[in-house]
């Protein structure tokens, strides 16, 4: 249930003429060229003396306006600046190892890691780079690669996603529904995702992928995964194979589904991991009634989108599509951990919550977050969460038939 699925059977086969969809969405921001950022209608509140009183609005890198602080602004500058030299660094890379040098860091052709010393020096050097941050122009063909999307791709007719647009015009689904209600709502202060042309982009890339997987058909987060997908991908088609192998090899199965059963162990083994990461967090918590999945399965849904600001957000993805879904246990750990003593202090519910939401909005700088997540919550191994997802899937399986069987118990006594 829970191992890559690089199996699955998804049907291919659609008629419709021939014709390949490649689509420039908008303009992808230039790393390179990125200037710093001006704070505009800044709002004063009583307090003049300080500066953090100040409430101003600025855009970041992919079209958010957001709302914070002079220090805010001032933060999102530094990693801005801080971009540019990582493009630099890349930008070198690329002139002495070629373009395409962080392809040869991977499996060898008879499926056995290569052990030669240019190979293993380019994986140390992407590794570092990749939780370093990739450059927002580098970004989309190095996830397509890293990922696995781009040889996914490969695997079908170049004409695959206009068949699959074409076989779905016209047909109502529940998903269909669901996505239509859910498209306005999806960043709608994004002035791209807000227009006409954006609400239809996103909705062909999820409609398509219902059809391609109607076992996941739609669920309400992948809206928000989608959406950012296409901001940073810029390509319709390209964002929709991100999608999925997301879907089918990055992320565990059944997240997705109508149970949404993979989730509910997602949300078990996190549970289990703060408890051993953060003991004094956990205990402090139970104390109160406190269940971490009121926050923590919007962040696993939505991959972080919802919560965390974009550009955030995208280093998160950046070591997600290169290292797989355990960090999203280490951004989770690390966003309790970070504020571990405003939450000891905290007496009720309500105030937990409101903690850790507002710390998560205004993490705008990504090192700092990324930091406590791989060098203060320390290592988890694969094999060590696949276990833990092997034992709790089947108390979670369990539930479901439970509550099943009330439910057609209440059906027929009715």
């Amino acid at each position: 249930m829970f191992g890559i699925q690089t199996g699955r059977d998804i049907s291919t086969g659609f008629s419709f003429t021939p014709q390949r969809r490649i689509r420039t969405l908008w303009t992808t921001p230039n790393s390179s060229n990125t200037t710093n950022l001006t704070p505009k209608n800044p709002k004063k509140s009583n307090n003049f003396s300080n500066s953090n009183a100040i409430s101003v609005k600025f855009e970041d890198l992919y079209g958010f306006t957001v709302e914070g602080n002079v220090d805010d602004v001032n933060v999102l500058n530094e990693v801005r600046e801080r971009i540019r030299q990582q493009s630099k660094v890349w930008f070198d890379l690329e002139a002495s190892k070629g373009a395409d040098w962080y392809l040869n860091t991977q499996i060898s052709s008879n499926g056995v890691a290569s052990l030669k010393f240019s190979v293993l020096t380019n994986t140390m050097t992407l590794k570092k780079l990749v939780r370093k941050g990739l450059p927002p122009t580098v970004r989309p063909k190095v996830w397509l690669s890293l990922s696995g999307a781009a040889k996914k791709r490969s695997t079908v007719p170049e004409t695959y996603y206009d068949e699959l647009i074409r076989a779905t015009e016209g047909k109502t689904t529940p998903a269909t529904r669901q996505i239509d209600h859910d498209l306005p709502r999806t960043f709608p202060c994004h002035p791209w995702l807000n227009s006409e042309e954006g609400q239809a982009t996103l909705r062909r890339v999820l409609v398509g992928y219902s059809f391609r997987d109607s076992e996941v058909g739609y669920c309400q987060g992948l809206n928000y995964v989608a959406a950012l997908l296409l901001l940073v991908i810029n390509e319709e088609e390209d964002a929709f194979w991100m999608l999925s192998v997301l879907l089918e090899n990055v992320l565990v199965s059944d997240c997705y589904t109508d149970n949404l059963s993979g989730c509910h162990v997602e949300q078990r083994v996190f549970k289990d991991l703060l408890t051993k990461k953060c003991p004094r967090i956990a205990a402090h918590l139970d104390s109160l009634g406190f269940d971490a999945s009121l926050v923590a399965t919007e962040w696993f849904l939505c991959l972080f989108s919802k919560s965390l600001p974009s550009e955030t957000t995208l280093r998160v993805w950046d070591v997600l599509f290169y290292e797989g879904a355990k960090v999203l246990f280490h951004v989770a750990l690390a966003i309790f951990k970070m504020k571990e003593e405003d939450l000891l202090r905290a007496h009720h519910i309500g105030d937990v919550i409101d903690i850790l939401q507002t710390t998560s909005r205004s993490l705008y700088d990504p090192d700092e977050l990324l930091t406590v997540a791989f060098d203060k919550i320390g290592g988890m191994t694969a094999n060590s969460i696949t276990k833990e997802r092997k034992k709790q899937e089947t108390v979670v399986l369990a539930e479901i038939d439970q509550r099943l069987k009330r439910i057609n118990s209440l059906k027929l006594d009715g």
